[in-house]
């Protein structure tokens, strides 16, 4: 899908507030309301906006601490890859999960409220499944924290 200038305007003010009001957006473009809406539509259509959410800030719900773990493994098969995926999945303090090249193979942000939690949450990682090395480390700032992607290399 093409994007032009006015989608990627809609797409960097809809990061910014997911909840605004479409005569808003479109007076901040320059469309009338029903063609903004129309393009917001065709930009879920397409997948290009992929869901709606509301950011919730973590030292109000008590999750105010962040854990960056790096695993690393010895197995490489696909039937431990599943029960490793399934064991992460089903651990709700793990908010993002990625499969890594180098020397970590697995790296996993973790949201917590203190050391204690967090060995709770190790605890449950190494029980579901057999692995190498366990790595965690504890941010001691949040110095950037933004979920909005740059649109600049949008083609």
């Amino acid at each position: 899908m093409k994007l032009d200038a006015i989608d990627k305007k809609l797409l960097e003010r809809l990061q910014e507030d997911g909840a605004a009001q479409v005569a808003d957006l479109a007076a901040e473009v320059g469309l009338s309301t029903t063609p903004c809406w129309r393009r917001i539509q065709r930009l879920k259509d397409a997948g290009v906006i992929t869901r709606n959410v509301m950011l919730v800030d973590r030292q109000k719900v008590n999750v105010g601490v962040t854990v960056f773990v790096s695993v690393r493994t010895n197995t490489h098969t696909q039937a431990w890859f599943e029960r490793f995926r399934a064991t992460v999945q089903s651990i709700p303090e793990v908010v993002e999960f990625y499969r890594m090249s180098g020397d970590v193979d697995y790296l996993l942000r973790v949201v917590v409220p203190d050391i204690a939690a967090y060995d709770q949450v190790y605890r449950r990682l190494i029980a579901g499944t057999q692995l190498f090395d366990v790595s965690s480390s504890f941010a001691m700032e949040e110095i950037k924290f933004t979920t909005a992607l740059p649109l600049g290399y949008v083609r």
